[in-house]
């Protein structure tokens, strides 16, 4: 009897261990089990990239005058059934010369998913991406961060990049005071700072965005595309 009760017990905290392993590499923002990923870049140069998830909505039309206003060209990660809806916004984002990446189709949790589900997500936005003019190469950005197996094995047969980031301010606050104190407490070079514009209060989010912008510049921070600061990557 008491070996049938340690084995339980090894065979619960066995089951414990993997259960915590796998969350742990489903959520982590600096390691996934195949190819390339990148959350920041480890550069000596004051740059940061400044990117925004899901859309395009309306509200790339109150943003994109922002970004031109401070001269910043950002990297925004697309949604595929956003951009069927949203032809003209997702266009007006290549026009102003920034960076798109994929974002899924559906933007759901692609874990725990058939490999074919991962192969039409990806397919589908990629193709909706080049049929808006995009012509660079397309990066991929896991909806809510997670990631296991399947995912990453086809981004890597595809060779496209995972691209997560280091700064996440509206994870933590709601305000715009708050979100800006936190970027500036927790940039650093090579940061990439995740914002996410595309819904809720289109007045608070341009106050959290330009209160970003302005206070990294005024500690020397340059704005760059993530494909611009991969470049900056110390040697």
């Amino acid at each position: 009897m008491k070996k049938f009760i340690f084995r339980l017990l090894i065979g619960i905290v066995l089951v414990l261990a993997v259960g915590y392993g796998t969350y742990e590499v489903m959520n982590a923002r600096g390691f996934q089990v195949f190819g390339e990923l990148t959350d920041h870049v480890e550069t000596d140069e004051k740059v940061v990239a400044l990117t925004f998830d899901d859309g395009p909505t309306e509200r790339v039309k109150d943003l994109l005058p922002l970004l031109e206003e401070y001269d910043v060209k950002a990297t925004f990660f697309l949604v595929g059934n956003e951009i069927e809806q949203n032809l003209d916004e997702a266009r007006m984002i290549i026009e102003e010369g920034h960076q798109v990446g994929n974002h899924s189709y559906s933007h759901q949790k692609m874990v725990f998913k058939r490999y074919s589900f991962y192969k039409n997500e990806v397919n589908l936005t990629n193709g909706m991406i080049r049929e808006i003019g995009y012509k660079r190469d397309i990066d991929f950005r896991p909806p809510f961060g997670k990631k296991l197996v399947g995912l990453p094995y086809y981004l890597n047969q595809l060779d496209m990049e995972t691209i997560m980031w280091d700064v996440e301010p509206d994870t933590y606050y709601t305000t715009p005071e708050d979100k800006v104190a936190y970027v500036n407490e927790n940039v650093k070079p090579g940061s990439i700072i995740l914002m996410h514009p595309m819904y809720g209060e289109i007045e608070e989010s341009l106050t959290a965005i330009e209160g970003v912008i302005q206070t990294l510049s005024d500690k020397g921070y340059t704005f760059v595309t993530v494909d611009e600061l991969k470049e900056k990557r110390r040697k």
